[in-house]
């Protein structure tokens, strides 16, 4: 005797539409510019390169509910921002002491530490966010 059941969820929990892993790209965007102003050829370069190129791969796989992009474009997309930040890095330096007051040469620094500080936040909230069980 077979008995069939049909079960029907009481409540589904949707995943939210906003850009996937937004926080972690305004942190690599901080940090591109930070490099690109900072820029070397030694090992300081080398160790900013190594550190954007974790920052721009990692974030793909933290924890999300929804549904993620393809890796190709998701990577494409961010290395298209990294670049972007590098190259306004590189030109902020250039105008820091002629158009910008030098005072003004740690503002990429200090909006990196903001943005870390705020993704940590969202990670964090994400990390212990009461879900269904499975």
């Amino acid at each position: 005797m077979r008995a069939i059941t049909q079960a029907h969820p009481l409540c589904t929990e949707t995943a939210d539409r906003r850009g996937f892993a937004f926080d972690t790209t305004l942190v690599l965007f901080f940090l591109a510019l930070d490099a690109g102003q900072r820029f070397s050829f030694g090992i300081e370069g080398a160790l900013s390169g190594v550190t954007l190129m974790f920052f721009l791969v990692f974030p793909y796989f933290l924890p999300y509910n929804g549904e993620k992009p393809l890796f190709e474009r998701w990577v494409l997309g961010r290395a298209a921002i990294a670049s972007f930040g590098i190259i306004l890095g590189v030109l902020f330096k250039q105008t820091l002491g002629v158009f910008i007051p030098e005072v003004f040469g740690f503002l990429p620094l200090t909006l990196l530490i903001v943005a870390g500080v705020y993704s940590g936040a969202v990670q964090f909230s994400l990390l212990f966010r009461v879900r269904l069980a499975e």
